[in-house]
């Protein structure tokens, strides 16, 4: 687990309001994000970053692949080991290296097998946004998958919508009272990866747009979708990474946490800014 911002907010929050004592916080600091100084924590095969949480919000993330499993397991548990009230992810795993992980935290592991993710410790408390992921076909779904868990795990409320591709688009129709109640859209989609166009012009959220490498020769691996998405007429589209389902639930939770702060963190802001041409 690790200490992140919003955290250290509302320990500054509670001293400020005498609910919290100077010498509380600062056991909570020493305890967390001060502990270590550098915010490096050396591990011989790996210098972990103990200080990510601090800086943009979400804690470090392991990234199983060509990892050796004891690896893994060793940053999971120092993730995990740190105080805060945040779970250890990683992403990427292996089947070895999943069976590895349900085995050593057998009680407080969350796993998906086909996104290929695992999560230990705490599960996040949700701040309130709803990321929909919607696949263009049943292929897109390990990517879809991944999306879906590491939004979850990210603090979101996540939705998946299966197979509604422009090759059939009354089925994308026919959930649109369901694409309304998105605060962001993550759309997953190979062969020639033209949903995400079509989602932006029906929605006012915001759209992150995966490809995969989802399609026969001429896809190139992903690379027709990604080529697709980048020359959208649909505005209001990001574009990921080929595959990269973990970037975009994080640009999702990013963009809709922001969005998320509390009403008195927002008068503040709103109170500090400088108006425009003042």
């Amino acid at each position: 687990m690790s200490v992140d911002r919003e955290q250290v907010r509302e320990l500054l929050r509670r001293v400020s309001e005498g609910t919290s004592g100077v010498e509380e916080a600062l056991g909570t600091l020493t305890a967390g994000p001060l502990a270590g100084g550098d915010g490096v924590l050396d591990l011989g095969f790996a210098r972990l970053d103990t200080h990510r949480a601090l800086r943009t919000g979400d804690p470090e993330v392991v990234y199983g692949a060509g990892k050796h499993t004891e690896h893994v397991l060793t940053l999971l548990r120092e993730l995990a080991a740190r105080p805060g009230g945040r779970g250890a992810l990683a992403t990427r795993l292996s089947d070895e290296a999943l069976d590895a992980v349900e085995a050593a935290f057998p009680d407080t592991v969350r796993a998906d097998r086909e996104a290929r993710c695992a999560a230990v410790g705490p599960a996040p408390r949700p701040h309130g946004a709803r990321v929909l992921v919607l696949t263009a076909g049943t292929t897109d779904e390990p990517v879809a998958r991944e999306v879906a868990f590491v939004a979850t795990e990210f603090g979101c409320t996540t939705e998946l919508v299966r197979d509604v591709g422009v090759a059939g688009l009354h089925r994308l129709l026919a959930v649109r009272d369901r694409l309304e109640t998105a605060d962001c859209l993550v759309v997953v989609a190979g062969m020639d990866g033209a949903l995400p166009s079509v989602v932006s012009g029906l929605v006012s959220a915001p759209v992150v747009a995966v490809p995969t490498s989802v399609g026969y020769g001429a896809a190139f691996g992903g690379l027709a979708a990604l080529l697709t998405m980048l020359n959208s007429c649909g505005p209001g589209v990001v574009v990921c990474n080929i595959d990269n389902g973990f970037g975009a639930a994080v640009a999702a939770a990013r963009m809709t946490r922001r969005g998320r702060a509390p009403v008195r963190d927002r008068d503040a802001d709103a109170a500090r800014a400088v108006p425009v041409g003042s």
